[in-house]
Parts: C-alpha cells; structure tokens; sequence
C-alpha cells in the first residue's frame, strides 16, 4: 500500500484553533491489556497518592481490591477479597461491577449483587473504615431503594453545584421490553437517594439495542463548565459500546432536557486495532496528573460462544483521554495491544497524520489516524526506531528517494534496504522524551519535516521552511 506523501500530515490549521490554549499534557507510557479476566473496571487515585483497582472477577463471587503507586504496576499487585458470595439471601447470586469512592471521610464500594437461582440483581452499598480500603473495616448499608424494585445495577456517584448525585441503570417497569435505563437523583447519604429519580437516557437508539436494549454502566467525568457522562449499550458482546450524555454544569440536572445524547457511539469495536465490546469505563488521572486516563474492558477477539456473560477474556485496558478544541472529549478508537501511542506534534499546531488514501484528505484528522507508536527496536534493528501508525498496525512511517514520505505495509518491508528506509534515529531524547527528532536511519542529516502546507517530507535541518521537531506534550486541553 503506496500513499502520496502530501496526505499524511496536517494540511492547515486554522487561525482560531492555532489560538487556542495549549497546556502540558504529557503522552502517557502504559502496556495494554493492563489485567486480564477483570471486567467493569474502575481505578481511582486517592489523596494518599495511591492507584486503587476494582472489577468484576469471572466467577462473580466476590469483590477485589489491588492497589499500587503507578497505573501500570496494578497489574501484579497483590489480589485482597474483602467481601464474598452469601450463601443465601442478597449476595447470594452474581457479584458485578464494584466501585469504589471516598466519602466525607469513608469508603464506599457500590456494587449489583443477585440472589441464588433467581434473576434478581439489585444495587448495593458497602462502607469501610480505615485509610487503606484493603484492610479497612467493611459493613453492609444494604440494598439502595429506587422507584421500583426492578432490575437495578451500575451505581456511581459525582458531585455538582455542591450536590452529590448517584447514577444507576434500572429497568423501567413502563418499559417492559427494554432492559435498563440510565437514572439519576441526588443523594441523602451515600447510600440513600432523596427524592424521586428520573431516567436521563433510554435505549432508543438501534446501536443501543444490538442483542439486548441497554443503557448501563455510567460515569462522569467533568471538564469545561461541562459534565460529561459516558454510558455502555447493547449486549456485551462484540457489539457493547459506549455513548456519551452532555449537561452543562450549572443546570438543572434532574431534568431530563438539561441531558444531550450523542447520536452515534463515542467508542465502539475496531477490527484494525482487534479490539472488540469495549465499555463500562471508568476515569482516572495520570502519575503526574495533568492526563485524564480512560479506564474499560474489552475482548481481543470477536466471536463468541455461548452466552458472553459466560466468556471470562473481558480485560481491563487503559489509554489516553484527549480533548478537542471545543472541550469536548476525543476518545478515538481502543488502541492496539502493547504500549499506549502518542501524538506528534510540531511548533505550528499540526499533527503527524496518517491518511487511508482514500478519496480527499479531510483536515482536521479524526484522533485515531494522529496516534502513533515508536517500536523499538526499529524495522533496520539496533538502536532505530520506527513509526507505526496505531490505528492501522503494521503500517509504518518511511522515507523514499526524492525527499518524500510514505506509509506502507510491513509486508512490504521484506528487504534490508526498505527496512533501513522505515528506520530512524531518535536524535533529541529517548523513545518516551517529550521533544523528539527522526533522523533518517540510511540517510544521515536528513530528518522527517511538516511543512507549512501540511506535507510530510524529508530535509536537512538547514532547511526552515519544514518543523523537524515534534513534541509529545502540548495537547490543546480547552
């Protein structure tokens, strides 16, 4: 696969988004999957400047904890149970989708738990004493009282205008032939809702009702003056995805109106990346916490057999959350496995893109084709690097006679010299550095350049009509 290399990179960026603010928001270096057979996750970053881990295990027998002073050493901490299937009675059925909150001073583990032999899954509250939430002290406030007792599951919980809301999916008994709705209502203590809740979101929409008609799985996260609620629809197979709700902070949340929904999934399966089913998502921040770090569960495979509530392989997975210049959220497309990618972006405000080379280039890019990752080491070997485009794997950045650049398949790369081409050396930092410069690895002196006018080219640093430096830090965070 040839491209002209006037299509990779960013045409022109317009005046007012060149003005927009930037701030630092470092790329992020994280090996995904981050832990297997952990549905529903949720990770926090509490005040003790701990990572706290929590999921839905394959057995749906008890609630875990792990915790770690990084996102990524989650993945081997050490395991804690701290609540197990009853024998009887509530908690006795399934175990689902645990989060975990600090309140006024407390921990708060919501959780959907069933009852043996019956489809009866209702949500319920656990609350613990004690700094760390693996050894605390933990008792059963008991089930959270809704309008109905109907199927209820997925609780969470925000703050707004000074209010604390809680957020639940629950079957609506005038909808019988939907499965779950997205509630809300303000809460009198952390385990119990004052008032009468009302439904904010319903499954209307036909890539909300694949399989099964649901809406669940919600949470917040606040940004702009806006609050930002993604949900997870359809059946949790390869078609679960998520979709995303908009309120402006000050107003009325309670009222159904105050509410938009996007018309389309937000985040949804890629057969490029081989990611499928990704939702029931969770926010957290970064080490340094100036990235906000989406948190989900996927498969790495498409079909399944038999019932997918059945299949353990749902993984926990984590990436960067952009933004756009408008402030809304970019979440792009689950990245592939391996190391998280990263945006390369020069002085002028363009990114290095990647163009599919069909039909006209759209500028500006969608978030997938600016994503990037170096693999190192590079094609050539040694200490090279090269660059692979993430939302197509296997594409890779190279070089050609006459000062251009194009992307081709790495089946395309079978002899020393091509391989050399899609080569380079990392002459400013080192692979996760926040400024860096490719040098042609066959070619020295000769680095990738954006021209004004958005092509991609290779030049001598001499040459100042072309950026040759690209930052990995400066995302537009409106």
């Amino acid at each position: 696969m040839r491209i002209s290399s006037g299509f990779f990179a960013a045409v022109s960026v317009l005046t007012a988004w060149l003005a927009a603010p930037v701030l630092s928001s470092p790329a992020v270096s994280y090996e995904n999957s981050l832990i297997e057979q952990r549905a529903d996750p949720h990770i926090i970053k509490h005040t003790d400047g701990w990572y706290y881990f929590t999921a839905t295990v394959p057995a749906f027998d008890r609630i875990i904890l792990r915790r770690a002073q990084t996102i990524q050493a989650l993945q081997d901490a050490a395991e804690t149970t701290i609540w197990r299937r009853k024998s009887s009675g509530v908690g006795s059925g399934q175990v689902w989708a645990p989060e975990l909150h600090f309140i006024d001073g407390k921990w708060y583990i919501y959780v959907a738990l069933g009852v043996a032999n019956q489809w009866r899954i209702r949500a319920f509250v656990l609350e613990g004493t004690g700094n760390n939430p693996l050894t605390a002290s933990w008792t059963e406030k008991g089930l959270i009282k809704t309008n109905w007792d109907t199927f209820s599951l997925d609780a969470s919980t925000f703050v707004a205008n000074g209010t604390r809301y809680l957020i639940w999916a629950q079957q609506e008994p005038s909808r019988p032939d939907e499965n779950s709705s997205i509630m809300i209502a303000p809460l009198q203590n952390p385990w119990t809702i004052r008032g009468t809740a009302v439904a904010i979101s319903r499954p209307t929409l036909s890539w909300e009702r694949v399989g099964y008609k649901v809406n669940e799985g919600p949470y917040v996260i606040q940004r702009n003056g806006k609050i930002f609620l993604t949900y997870s629809a359809s059946a949790t197979d390869w078609n679960y995805c998520m979709g995303l709700l908009t309120a402006t902070a000050g107003s009325d949340l309670m009222d159904p109106a105050s509410w938009s929904k996007t018309r389309y999934p937000v985040f949804a399966s890629d057969a490029k990346t081989n990611q499928w089913g990704p939702g029931h998502n969770s926010f957290t921040v970064s080490e340094d916490g100036l990235s906000d770090i989406m948190v989900y569960h996927d498969r790495g495979y498409r079909d399944i057999n038999g019932d997918p509530l059945n299949d353990p392989n749902r993984r926990t997975r984590v990436q960067k959350l952009y933004w756009k210049e408008d402030g809304t959220p970019d979440f792009g497309m689950p990245v592939p496995e391996g190391k998280t990618p990263v945006r390369l972006r020069a002085e002028s405000g363009a990114y290095v893109w990647y163009y599919t080379g069909t039909g006209s280039p759209i500028y500006p890019p969608g978030l997938a084709n600016t994503l990037f990752r170096f693999v190192n080491p590079g094609l050539a070997g040694g200490s090279t690097v090269s660059l692979e485009s993430a939302s197509n794997p296997g594409v890779f950045m190279r070089r050609v006679d006459g000062g251009g650049v194009q992307f081709d398949e790495s089946s395309e790369l079978n002899s020393a010299a091509s391989k050399a081409s899609a080569s380079f050396n990392l002459v400013s930092g080192i692979e996760d550095s926040q400024v860096v410069q490719l040098e042609a690895s066959d070619l020295p002196n000769q680095f990738v350049g954006l021209e004004d006018d958005g092509t991609l080219v290779m030049v001598s640093t001499e040459n100042t009509k072309a950026n040759t430096t690209f930052s990995t830090n400066m995302e537009r965070n409106c």
